[in-house]
């Protein structure tokens, strides 16, 4: 998989397994973008939200809905808040690197957390790269994951 690709057979794949994932419950996009992978995700049956912060992506969704509006919070994925809760929350395409500290990534965590029911998942998709394909004039480095696993497990506690 190329990983965010518009390629039918991605798209299929990637709504086929958030649609079990999702085990019949509610599903949370984080980030919803244009609809990619929800509004198929919602032609399968999964209740899809979202949380979107450009609201130039939102007019680009609302223009390819067929049926009653995606609920969508606009704001950002690390603290916007909605009052219910997942059995799913999603984030695909290497969205995650969209927050660029590691404090806004576990607040995200926290928000995907704080939203998701007793037993529920949280997917993120993302991509490193192999060493070969990062340019020598590379300057940024991984982030340790040590402070994000200590937050999942006092969340977790």
């Amino acid at each position: 998989m190329t990983r965010g690709g518009s390629d039918t057979e991605e798209v299929r794949g990637m709504v086929d397994l958030l649609h079990k994932l999702a085990a019949k419950g509610p599903a949370l996009e984080f980030a919803i973008g244009t609809g990619r992978i929800a509004l198929p995700l919602l032609e399968k049956g999964v209740p899809v939200k979202g949380i979107e912060l450009s609201r130039a992506l939102i007019a680009e969704l609302r223009k390819k809905e067929t049926g009653p509006p995606i609920e969508i919070a606009v704001g950002d994925m690390a603290t916007t808040r909605l009052e219910c809760d997942f059995s799913l929350i999603y984030l695909v395409y290497n969205t995650i690197d969209n927050l660029t500290s590691q404090d806004e990534q576990i607040s995200c965590f926290q928000n995907a957390y704080a939203h998701l029911r007793p037993g529920g998942r949280f997917l993120i998709e993302t991509l490193d790269p192999p060493i070969q394909k990062i340019p020598t004039d590379e300057t940024l480095l991984a982030y340790a994951c040590s402070q994000i696993i200590e937050v999942l497990m006092n969340l977790m506690s």
